[in-house]
């Protein structure tokens, strides 16, 4: 079974994002809620590069750990991978 660390809430209307909600684990000592991400999507409408942006501002402010810099982009993945789902 896979684990899922990153949980999503998007409501919308058609292809268009009403709200959403944006919670990533295993990246931080705490769930990392991308407040920020979760403004810039909404209005918008879901597709490959809302998701990429999505993604980049989900994580501009994460300052990684000595040997640990891979989980930015593995986080970015599965925030895209995420809204790929919706």
């Amino acid at each position: 079974m896979e684990k899922d660390n990153g949980k999503k809430g998007v409501w919308r209307r058609g292809e268009i994002c009403q709200d959403a909600r944006i919670v990533l684990g295993g990246v931080a000592p705490i769930p990392w809620r991308a407040v920020k991400a979760e403004a810039f999507l909404r209005g918008k409408r879901i597709d490959a590069g809302a998701a990429d942006r999505t993604a980049e501002i989900a994580l501009e402010p994460a300052t990684p750990l000595k040997d640990n810099g891979y989980k930015i982009d593995l986080a970015k993945a599965l925030v895209r991978r995420s809204l790929a789902s919706v």
